[in-house]
């Protein structure tokens, strides 16, 4: 009788390590490269506020669409950039005693939030947004304002993509702790 495991499991399960690197090289890259991509919102927001301040203030001039507008940027900015923030280490930590222990303490800090915060509730706010969001591009749901934007719909497809961005780091993140932790 054949009692090897890689006999009957699926393909996926028989992923080497050099393509495990690969695949979380490129979540890296993929986060990376969006983030840097995101930055560019900063600027644009700056700008379209600066606009806004000068429209209203200077010449009483004011559109709904352009002051929603800065909505949609932070959202785009704020949402889309949760996953880099988390990549390169920058989110919010409440730094008890993180930094006076050692490596390995860190990363059992770290795979355990993760596992036990991190993906379940990015994955309870995928689930619990999927149908509003579905929703919403299937009425292609605008702004309640008279003369707002039209693309509301786009603005909550950033809680998918926030959340799955997340997923996807979290998962990388997991594999670099547990690279951590099997190093001796």
């Amino acid at each position: 009788m054949n009692t090897d495991i890689t006999a009957i499991s699926p393909p996926w399960w028989r992923i080497s390590e050099h393509q495990m690197q690969d695949i979380f090289s490129f979540i890296n890259k993929l986060q990376q490269n969006f983030g840097h991509f995101l930055a560019w919102f900063g600027l644009l927001l700056v700008l379209t506020t600066f606009a806004v301040v000068v429209l209203r203030y200077g010449f009483s001039l004011g559109w709904v669409a352009m002051q929603e507008s800065l909505t949609y940027l932070h959202v785009i900015l704020f949402m889309g950039g949760m996953a880099y923030t988390l990549q390169q280490d920058e989110h919010v930590r409440v730094d008890i005693f993180y930094h006076k222990v050692s490596l390995k303490a860190r990363a059992w800090i770290d795979l355990i939030g993760t596992l036990a915060l991190l993906l379940p509730m990015c994955s309870a706010i995928f689930w619990l947004s999927w149908h509003d969001v579905v929703s919403a591009w299937a009425i292609k749901e605008g702004s309640l304002e008279t003369g707002g934007l039209p693309w509301l719909y786009l603005l909550k497809t950033m809680v998918l993509l926030m959340t799955s961005l997340l997923i996807l780091q979290g998962f990388s993140l997991v594999y670099s702790k547990v690279t951590v932790l099997s190093k001796d």
